[in-house]
């Protein structure tokens, strides 16, 4: 007979669902207020992000990763301490192409085991030193397309 998941695996699972979906809110409901992101590794120099910042973070993003998806690779689960640890693959599609990159998030939550605490999330910084800038100037070019289009085209359009 299999044991029921706990409420922390039930909570990391269906917030891997909501990124899937990329619905923001059910995301950002997983977390407690005062819940803290530290982003890794501290080479990236990415100061922790509360949870309204997180939001904001994530709104943006949803206009630029386009069907984005998370596949949980492994999940580690320490119920004794209320944590769970996630490698995660995620996909997507962008302005600058396909977007692929590996994550593993150390989740800490709430005695309940409902809501996440702290999170430590640890990326590819090889991957995201080489995309990002591309992905800034793909949206750049983007961005300057449209001002032309909206524009008539520019002086030769007039």
């Amino acid at each position: 007979m299999k044991t029921p998941d706990s409420p922390q695996k039930r909570t990391a699972l269906a917030l891997v669902d909501s990124f899937n979906r990329m619905d923001v809110p059910a995301i950002v409901s997983a977390r407690t207020p005062s819940c803290l992101r530290h982003l890794y590794p501290t080479a990236m120099a990415q100061p922790p992000q509360d949870t309204a910042a997180y939001a904001k973070t994530l709104t943006s993003l949803r206009t630029i990763f386009r069907n984005f998806t998370l596949t949980v690779d492994e999940l580690i689960e320490d119920t004794a301490n209320q944590r769970i640890c996630m490698w995660l693959s995620a996909r997507a599609d962008t302005a600058a192409g396909e977007y692929v990159n590996e994550y593993v998030w150390l989740l800490d939550f709430d005695e309940g085991g409902k809501k996440i605490v702290r999170t430590k999330e640890f990326s590819d910084s090889v991957m995201a030193r080489d995309f990002f800038p591309k992905l800034r100037d793909a949206m750049e070019g983007e961005r300057q397309r449209r001002a032309t289009a909206v524009n008539g085209g520019g002086a030769n359009g007039r």
